[in-house]
């Protein structure tokens, strides 16, 4: 009788450490900010941006003039997502998030509230994918260096947790 309850008690042991341990990895899989995935199509993102985004940051990426400069309702204008703007500077997560959720949505969930963004949300138009697409498109335009400098912010961001 002995030898049973010491037999269930370890496999009782066995039982929660497996299920803590693939709770783990399935988190850890899960977890952490976006990232850019390898099958992302920067042909089907050209024609995406084209669709969705060129009527504000234009057909070359270039950005609405004076970009810098707050409208009259404190929003900026779109800003050029070629290697002039500051698209780079930031990580894969942030972008993304900010085409999902839109720009308020985005900052908000970043801590920043007192920041008025005119970029709305695509996450009901467009899918994760397209979005990523898209900003796949938009990295292929950049040169290498550029590249390579906007790749390094996703590490650090990925490293910070978003």
């Amino acid at each position: 009788m002995r030898t049973g309850k010491l037999f269930a008690f370890a496999l009782a042991g066995i039982v929660v450490i497996g299920a803590a341990v693939a709770w783990r990895a399935s988190s850890s899989t899960q977890a952490g900010p976006p990232l850019q995935p390898s099958e992302s199509d920067a042909s089907e993102g050209a024609v995406l941006y084209a669709e969705f985004c060129a009527s504000c940051h234009g057909t070359n990426l270039e950005g609405q003039p004076n970009w810098r400069a707050p409208n009259d309702d404190g929003t900026l204008p779109a800003p050029p997502h070629d290697e002039t703007g500051h698209t780079w500077h930031h990580g894969d997560a942030l972008l993304f998030d900010y085409t999902k959720q839109g720009g308020a949505a985005a900052l908000e969930a970043r801590g920043v509230t007192d920041f008025a963004s005119g970029m709305p949300g695509f996450g009901d138009s467009l899918s994760d994918q397209q979005i990523w697409d898209i900003l796949a498109y938009i990295k292929s335009t950049w040169p290498d260096r550029i590249r390579s400098m906007q790749a390094e912010r996703t590490k650090s961001e990925q490293m910070q947790g978003g």
